[in-house]
Order: structure tokens, then C-alpha cells, then sequence
């Protein structure tokens, strides 16, 4: 029964929430938000901040690709920090076989080097976001990424791609987020309860997941040094102390997609992790970059990149013997054009569709047989053969065949080249009438 004194109760509560009956009282059905959540001292604050703040039910969300990082008591962690609920989520596969496929087809690498280990997880991280906030009927998704970086960029389009009536929160560009250090975060936390052996010591900040690792902070974060390898590596060593022994590898495809290493058929996030393996061993994928962010600022950073470096190297050595000159250089391209869609976080697009639809295309009679040694830091070819190979060996050879008549390329020079005899002819007529 609903009295006055609980109805006068109702009218002072200062939120936006709707309100359901108990028969044992008045209970108040709070707004939900669904954070991306990391365990992370950052996130990890982020949730009573949400419900100090805004008033809402946090429901926290780990989605996995392939990070292999320490998940047990990660709920515990989320709960006692605040939370009412967390998912973990793994789509590892899905990482896989939808973004990290696609990129290796169109040789998709930003600015001469990045392989889009972080950039390719960020949409589907985004759409579980969002598929996670429709069950919970929750009203906003909160991200931790700062106001500097891309990720805030790639996660908000891909939200407001798939869902663009859900609120999305990001506290470090929010005026009530008074926190701007670690320490501020952990007095932050014990100050509501919540007192977790985070450390104030300065570390990399890192970003892992079954692609690869980036290494940002400290001493990169001054290009004149060298970075700290010892100190800095994860899925492997450097060059120098790779074995002194070379090993062979032999990977196959189909349709562009990779099938097995070594003889052993794996689904593709497998066949990653044994790349990764091999590669680390071997020192192979370790690039320094500057790279220019989205948002106009210059940033270096150490990525390791093992398996995915082995796996674009053996995807292109297979494709240079099947695409014909004229299809290569316009999958070259729109691989490019893909990496920079991806790179600024417009995967749910019409644009990223119809470049991915270009690619696949031309991947139809990629398949075949690759081998390579690792050595070192290097990956050097050892053989490639494919049912569709456009090379002839007759075409190539020097020897004289039937098949290429050596007279024939003097009339095509003549006439490949009668754009530039046109205007020397013209230049020298110019430069005459000038005397």
C-alpha cells in the first residue's frame, strides 16, 4: 500500500530513475550503465565514481581478445569495488576471424609499420559493449580511455554506429572527474571502501591482446632514447638474443585465410598464438614508431607484433605469385585506405564494408603453400607454390621459349613510352624558339 509519507519520500529523491513497488516497501529501480571494464586501477574507480556521480547501477563488462591475462577474481574485485554484475566475455575467435582476417588480406598496415594490434580490437570490443548494454536495458556505456588517445575516438563511433541512443560516458574529459594521478585514484578508492594492492610505482602503459602489445611512457616517451628492451619486452627477446639457429616454417592458406603452420591444421587464433610462439623465440616483430594520432598529436610507441608480423609476410609472399600486376597495385592501395578507416575507428561504415568486399575479391585463388625461415628478427622466403600461380618459368626465363618473342617489346616500348618522346620533342621545340 502506498501511504502519503512514501509518496512524499518519492517526490524528494533527486534522480532521473524510474521507481517499482515492493510489497515490503518502495524499491528503486536505478539506470544502468555497462563500463568496459579492465580490473585496472582506473576502472576500478571509475565504478564508485559512477554511482556517486550519476546514480547508476554499474555493470561491468570484461571483454577478452586473447590478452591472456589473470581473469580469476576479477569478479570479486568488480563487486567489491561496487559493481552489481560483471560479464566477461571472450571473443577471441571472433577477433580473429572478423577483424584481424580482413587486415591481413589487404596488407592493411598504418603509416608504413603499424599492424592495427589495437585498432582492430576496438570494434568488437564496442559491439559487445553495446550487446551487453541491450540485455541489461542499461541507458549509457562508460569507457576509460583518456582525452588524448584513439580510443576514445574508435570506441565512441562504433557505439554510436550500433546504438546511437545510448549515452556514452568518458570520465577523464568529464569536469566531476577530479582524479589526475594513480595515487588520486587509490585515496579515491579507499575513501569509499575499496582498499586492492595497487602500486603508485610508474610502469609502460600496455595494451595486449592476441595480435599484439604496445608499450607506451617512460623513456619513449623521449624519442632521443633508446627504449629499455630488457625491461620492456613481453612476448619475446630481442634479435640479439635470438637462438643462433635459423627455423623453417611452412604455412598454408586458402581463399587468403590461413589454415595450418607446419603441417597442423588450426582454426585461426590458434594458428596466431603458435606464430606468436615461434616468433618471439626468433626475435621477429619488434618495431619503434612515431605514429600521428587522430587527433593531430605525434605518439612513439614499441609494439611486438610477432605472430601477426610472420603471418602478414607469409600472406603476402603467397598473393605477389597469384594477383596480376594491375589487381595488386589497387588492393595495395585500398589496404592502405582500410588501415586508416580502421585506424580511426570507422569499422561499422558503409566505406569500411565496400573496402573489405574489394579486398576479399581479389583473395578468391590466394591459396597455396608458403615456407620461411625465422632467424634473428628476419623472416627469409624458402619457398612458395600455389594451383594458381601466374608465374611461368618459361615467361621468366632467359632462355628464348615459344611463348615470348623478344622483337615484340620494341614496339611496345615505342609506344609505351610515346608520351614521354611527345613532350621531349616538345621541351627541345620550347627551349629553341626561348634562343
Amino acid at each position: 500500500m502506498i501511504t502519503d509519507k512514501n509518496e512524499d519520500a518519492i517526490s524528494h529523491i533527486a534522480v532521473n530513475n524510474y521507481k517499482l513497488l515492493h510489497k515490503k516497501g518502495i524499491v528503486i529501480m536505478k539506470e544502468k550503465v555497462v563500463l568496459a571494464y579492465s580490473g585496472g586501477l582506473d576502472t576500478t574507480a571509475i565504478i564508485p565514481w559512477l554511482k556517486e556521480t550519476y546514480d547508476y547501477e554499474v555493470v561491468c563488462c570484461c571483454i577478452d581478445c586473447g590478452q591472456e591475462e589473470e581473469l580469476d577474481g576479477l569478479e570479486e574485485r568488480a563487486k567489491l569495488s561496487g559493481a552489481s554484475k560483471l560479464y566477461i566475455e571472450d571473443i577471441t575467435d571472433e577477433f580473429a576471424e572478423d577483424y584481424i582476417v580482413p587486415c591481413v588480406m589487404g596488407s592493411a598496415v598504418y603509416e608504413h609499420k603499424y599492424l592495427l594490434g589495437t585498432s582492430m580490437a576496438r570494434p568488437g570490443i564496442a559491439k559487445k559493449l553495446v550487446e551487453i548494454a541491450r540485455k541489461e536495458n542499461a541507458v549509457a556505456i562508460c569507457h576509460g580511455a583518456t582525452g588524448k588517445g584513439n580510443d576514445q575516438i574508435r570506441f565512441e563511433l562504433g557505439i554510436k554506429a550500433l546504438a546511437p541512443d545510448i549515452k556514452i560516458i568518458a570520465p577523464w574529459r568529464d569536469d566531476k572527474w577530479q582524479m589526475d594521478s594513480r595515487q588520486a585514484e587509490i585515496d579515491y578508492c579507499k575513501a569509499h571502501g575499496i582498499d586492492l594492492p595497487f602500486g603508485t610505482d610508474s610502469s609502460y602503459s600496455r595494451d595486449r591482446n592476441l595480435w599484439h602489445i604496445s608499450h607506451e611512457g617512460l623513456e619513449l616517451e623521449d624519442p632521443s632514447l633508446e627504449p629499455n628492451y630488457e625491461h620492456l619486452l613481453v612476448l619475446g627477446v630481442t634479435p640479439e638474443k635470438a637462438p643462433d639457429e635459423p627455423e623453417l616454417v611452412t604455412m598454408t592458406f586458402e581463399a587468403g585465410v590461413p589454415k595450418s603452420v607446419n603441417g597442423k591444421e588450426m582454426k585461426v587464433a590458434d594458428i596466431i598464438r603458435e606464430l606468436n610462439r615461434l616468433g618471439g623465440k626468433h626475435g621477429i616483430g619488434i618495431v619503434d614508431i612515431v605514429e600521428n594520432r587522430v587527433v593531430g598529436m605525434k605518439s612513439r610507441g614499441v609494439y611486438e607484433t610477432p605472430g601477426g608480423t610472420i603471418l602478414m609476410e607469409a600472406h603476402d609472399q603467397l598473393e605477389e605469385l597469384i594477383l596480376d600486376r594491375e589487381t595488386m597495385a589497387a588492393k595495395l592501395e585500398m589496404g592502405k585506405r582500410l588501415a586508416q578507416t580502421c585506424y580511426e575507428g570507422k569499422w561499422f561504415t558503409p566505406l569500411r564494408e565496400a573496402q573489405q568486399a574489394f579486398i576479399e575479391s581479389t583473395q578468391k585463388y590466394v591459396t597455396g603453400e608458403v615456407k620461411f625461415k625465422l632467424y634473428k628478427g628476419n623472416i627469409t622466403k624458402a619457398g612458395t607454390t600455389s594451383p594458381y600461380s601466374l608465374y611461368s618459368e618459361t615467361l621468366a626465363s632467359f632462355t628464348t621459349g615459344d611463348q615470348y618473342d623478344h622483337h615484340d617489346a620494341q614496339g611496345f616500348i615505342t609506344l609505351f613510352g610515346l608520351p614521354s618522346k611527345v613532350r621531349a620533342l616538345k621541351m627541345i621545340e620550347v627551349n629553341k624558339n626561348k634562343k
